[in-house]
């Protein structure tokens, strides 16, 4: 049987079907077909006890909405006056601000910056004065070495690095992990399917294409990606045409609909 090309959403289930919804809603074929899926690692007792300690930050660094999520998972506040929130995206920020975070507390990359990612946001925060201050990296772990541009890895690390160098006191705490999903016979068609049809990958994280599932040819599949890293890990996937776009929906449709009526 023939398959349709459409848009498949690599991000993990509840951040993929919420894409999906919104392409749908855009007039575009997509479909969920998450490579990444995303597991809680501490018990509510140790969440509780590091959140006992955030009068002690100046600021709390999260990697991504998930970290927003597990950090805060049965949160009831109060929030310590002056503690700041920073975000490498808006998506990241929207989820600080659905919590009640008050929008004077959390930093986040301009929403037309290049690129939404750690870089962009030390463009915003690094002129601040860190020395002797502490500040709470919460991020993910991943369940293989592979790293993911936008959970953390290589942008994690580097701001890490940056605050570091200003004299701030950096610690960390993983609350969730990366795991690589288990696919059904379904899917594994739908992605062989997928390899040769014309649909086009959506990727916003290298890890998830390293859990593409070895021996497949992707000389005639293409893909969109949100960051320049993650094009780069496409293309030694062996994707034939990679695309590039920041991850702003705006722009994603854009790119899309491209693609689409090339």
């Amino acid at each position: 049987m023939k398959t349709t090309a459409c848009v498949l959403v690599t991000r993990p289930l509840a951040d993929a079907q919420r894409w999906v919804a919104q392409l749908q809603a855009a007039g575009l074929p997509a479909l969920a077909m998450p490579l990444l899926e995303i597991a809680p690692l501490l018990p509510p007792s140790e969440l509780a006890a590091w959140r006992q300690r955030l009068p002690q930050y100046a600021a709390l660094m999260f990697v991504s909405g998930n970290a927003v999520e597990h950090f805060f998972e049965g949160w009831s506040g109060p929030w310590p006056p002056g503690l700041r929130c920073l975000a490498p995206g808006p998506g990241t920020g929207a989820r600080l601000r659905s919590l009640g975070i008050a929008e004077s507390l959390i930093d986040e990359p301009a929403q037309d910056a290049e690129q939404f990612d750690s870089e962009a946001l030390w463009q915003v925060i690094g002129q601040r004065p860190w020395a002797g201050r502490q500040v709470l990296l919460v991020r993910g772990n991943s369940a293989h070495k592979a790293s993911s541009h936008s959970d953390g890895g290589v942008g994690r690390n580097w701001l890490a690095e940056q605050l570091e160098r200003c004299g701030a006191a950096v610690s960390s705490v993983a609350v969730y992990e990366r795991r690589s999903p288990q696919f059904s016979s379904e899917q594994h068609q739908r992605i062989l399917d997928a390899s040769r049809d014309g649909s086009l990958w959506l990727f916003s994280s290298s890890e998830a294409i390293a859990h593409l599932p070895a021996g497949l040819d992707w000389g005639e599949a293409r893909a969109l990606a949100t960051h320049p890293r993650i094009a780069q890990a496409a293309r030694m996937a062996g994707f034939a045409q990679v695309l590039q776009s920041r991850p702003a929906l705006a722009e994603v449709l854009a790119s899309i609909k491209s693609a689409f009526h090339e």
